[in-house]
């Protein structure tokens, strides 16, 4: 499912134009980027927690010539389901 089919579906089960839809979902998408970049996790009950991860600087390999190249540290967002939402995957 991509960001259009995920507004239209919005759209038509809470009765609002497609929109209003895309409005709030943008928002919805602003606060929790913004709450991420300030490192702060966003729990949503029944559904998971997104959380920003530092990943430390560490040493790799080039798989093509074998040497050895640093690969810097980074930030990046995790989520983690919540137990409801694993069971019903199941």
């Amino acid at each position: 499912m991509n960001k259009n089919e995920l507004i239209k579906a919005a759209a038509e089960k809470a009765e609002v134009s497609t929109r209003d839809a895309e409005a709030v979902l943008d928002e919805v998408i602003e606060i929790v980027t913004n709450a991420l970049l300030k490192g702060e996790a966003v729990k949503l009950s029944g559904f998971g927690v997104f959380e920003k991860k530092v990943r430390a600087a560490r040493v790799g390999t080039n798989p093509a010539t074998g040497d050895k190249i640093n690969i810097p540290a980074s930030n990046n967002v995790v989520f983690k389901p919540s137990k409801s939402l694993k069971e019903k995957l199941q």
